[in-house]
C-alpha cells in the first residue's frame, strides 16, 4: 500500500528572476501604439500554446494593458481576462490554464504578490483584492457582484447589480471548487475547504468548510497543541 508522502512546496519558495529589460520597454510600445483592444487580440492570438514565445507575449501584453504588472508573471494557455487595465499585478503570480478573471471597465482587482490562481478558476474581480501569497485552488469562484431582484415585476437579470468589495487576506488558501460570494473578508492565513460556499468573513487563521462555510477550528489552535506536545 503506497502511503502519502511529504515534499517541498515550489511556487511559494521560487524566488522571482526579474524580467528581461526588453520586456518592460516592448510592453511601453505597444501600450503608445495600440489601442487596448489590439493588445488584447494580440494576448489571444498567442493564448493557446505552451512554448516560450506564447508565454513571453501574453506575459508582454497584460503588463502594456496592466496598471502594474510585476516581474514573474506565468499565464497558461486559455486564460481568459477581462478589462485588464484595472488590474495590479504583484511579482512572481501565476494564472492557471483556463481561469477566468473578469473585471470592470471602473473597477479595481488587485492581485498580490506570489499569488497562485489554479487551472479553471473564475474570479469575477470588479472590486476584489487577493493578499500576497493566497492559493486559489481550482475552479474555485469568487463572485463580486449579484442583482438586486429590484422591482419585482423586472427580470431579476433586467435588475442593477450591487457590486461588493471582496477581499482575501494575505497567505490565505482557498480549496478546490469553493465560492466565496459578494462582500466577503477571508482572514489572514485561513483555509477554506474544498466546495464550500462562503457567505459571510471567515477570522483570521481560522478552517472554514460546508455550504454555507462555517468555522470547523482555528489553526492558532492547532499550532499552541503542537507547540504543548513539544
Amino acid at each position: 500500500m503506497r502511503r502519502p508522502r511529504l515534499v517541498k512546496a515550489v511556487h511559494g519558495r521560487l524566488a522571482v528572476e526579474p524580467d528581461p529589460a526588453f520586456e518592460a520597454e516592448f510592453a511601453r510600445d505597444l501600450a503608445q501604439r495600440c489601442a487596448p483592444a489590439e493588445i488584447m487580440s494580440l494576448f489571444r492570438r498567442f493564448n493557446q500554446g505552451e512554448d516560450h514565445i506564447d508565454n513571453l507575449m501574453r506575459r508582454i501584453c497584460v503588463r502594456a494593458l496592466a496598471r502594474r504588472c510585476g516581474d514573474g508573471l506565468r499565464i497558461g494557455p486559455g486564460v481568459g481576462l477581462r478589462h485588464v487595465e484595472t488590474f495590479e499585478i504583484g511579482e512572481g503570480v501565476t494564472i492557471g490554464e483556463q481561469a477566468v478573471i473578469q473585471g470592470r471597465h471602473d473597477g479595481r482587482c488587485v492581485i498580490g504578490n506570489k499569488v497562485w490562481i489554479g487551472a479553471q478558476a473564475f474570479l469575477d474581480v470588479r472590486d476584489a483584492v487577493l493578499g500576497d501569497y493566497v492559493g486559489w485552488g481550482p475552479g474555485a469562484r469568487l463572485l463580486g457582484s449579484t442583482h438586486t431582484g429590484l422591482p419585482i415585476g423586472v427580470p431579476i437579470i433586467a435588475s442593477d447589480l450591487l457590486i461588493s468589495p471582496t477581499t482575501i487576506e494575505a497567505e490565505a488558501d482557498i480549496g478546490v471548487n469553493a465560492v466565496i460570494l459578494p462582500g466577503v473578508t477571508v482572514g489572514r492565513g485561513a483555509i477554506v475547504g474544498a466546495g464550500a460556499v462562503v457567505t459571510r468573513d471567515v477570522p483570521p487563521y481560522a478552517r472554514a468548510a460546508g455550504a454555507p462555510a462555517r468555522v470547523i477550528s482555528s489553526r492558532m489552535e492547532t499550532m499552541a497543541d503542537e507547540g504543548v506536545a513539544k
